[in-house]
């Protein structure tokens, strides 16, 4: 009868200690998770403002090749806006950097006297700072 008891008494002691995860546990695998996510998120909204700069280049360019054709088709080399682009089907809508802001167009530009000066005012949509993404220094 003993040892039954014996028994007994190991498998409540075991039950007891298996029973579940105390709160500080829980706590504590929550701060780590909390700051894998951090991490990670702070790592992906480094790649997101690359991709914007990135696409924001390719829209610069696009814009500069609509430009050509611009002045293969017509006598003047200069269309007065960009909207004239859109308006003759150079272009098939405004074009507008990542941020939303409509692109600052110069033409005849004053760093590309042949053809036209295109930037983007960049992430803090202020011209003249170092976000500023140029046609010239592509």
């Amino acid at each position: 009868m003993d040892r039954s008891k014996q028994r007994v008494t190991k498998m409540v002691k075991r039950a007891r200690r298996s029973r579940g995860m105390t709160l500080v546990e829980i706590m504590v695998v929550v701060a780590i998770i909390g700051m894998i996510m951090g991490a990670v998120a702070v790592g992906a909204m480094g790649q997101l403002d690359k991709a914007k700069v990135k696409n924001t280049k390719m829209i610069i360019h696009t814009v500069q090749e609509a430009l050509v054709h611009y002045a293969t088709d017509n006598t003047d080399s200069c269309p007065k806006a960009l909207n004239e682009l859109v308006t003759q089907k150079y272009l098939s809508k405004e074009p507008k950097n990542e941020w939303g802001q409509p692109l600052v167009f110069v033409c005849p530009g004053q760093h590309t006297p042949d053809g036209a000066d295109i930037m983007s005012k960049g992430k803090d949509k202020a011209e003249g700072t170092a976000d500023d993404i140029k046609s010239w220094e592509l």
